[in-house]
């Protein structure tokens, strides 16, 4: 079973995020996100949806184990989509430029 405040730390970490940035990009409170690690607290679905927001995911994609199936959001499939209209050499481009955002 998943750690859900494990998955938040390591979806914030991915993104560089302080617990303040990722309050500041979910439009949740700082004090609210520090609770669930001092109380050990499992946050709501909503709160947990806006969580999964900010990091640009989906619920689906938040529970899911490495290698499972998931939904992608509508912004990601756009992104597949027009990625999907570049020559191999672009594409590596592409992916060496998001891996140094």
């Amino acid at each position: 079973m998943i750690d859900v405040l494990e998955q938040i730390v390591y979806y914030r970490k991915q993104k560089g995020w302080t617990e303040y940035q990722l309050a500041e990009e979910s439009g949740l409170t700082q004090s609210t996100i520090s609770s669930w690690y001092r109380k050990n607290m499992i946050p709501s679905i909503p709160s947990l949806e806006k969580v999964c927001n900010a990091f640009g995911i989906t619920l689906s994609q938040f529970f899911a184990a490495e290698g499972d199936n998931f939904s992608l959001t509508e912004r990601q499939k756009e992104l597949l989509q027009e990625a999907g209209h570049l020559t191999d050499a672009q594409q590596s481009a592409l992916i060496s430029f998001f891996k140094t955002l």
